[in-house]
């Protein structure tokens, strides 16, 4: 069973967001290669690391605020397919 696509006003700014962090990480790469300092390796990682922590965090809450509100109010799937999503999504948190 294939997931219903959605794409929510959100969506386009964690791809600017998760973007921004593909660059980053590239250059964090050419650190390693050019033997940086581990503190500065170690300073750029947390920094990709807490960039692509927020792009999950936001999606999580976009699909918190529309998808599941949505469902809970009676504009989408029934009550127990919410539960289920939010169980599974949860996961992730």
């Amino acid at each position: 069973m294939k997931a219903e696509a959605r794409i929510h006003e959100s969506h386009s700014d964690i791809v600017k967001r998760l973007r921004r962090a593909e660059g980053h990480i590239r250059r964090v790469i050419l650190m390693f290669e050019e033997s940086r300092p581990c503190l500065d390796l170690a300073q750029q990682l947390h920094a990709v690391e807490k960039a692509i922590a927020e792009a999950k965090r936001q999606l999580i809450h976009d699909h918190v605020d529309h998808c599941l509100d949505a469902a809970a109010n009676g504009r989408g799937k029934p009550a127990r397919a919410v539960v289920s999503e939010f169980k599974a999504i949860s996961r992730y948190l």
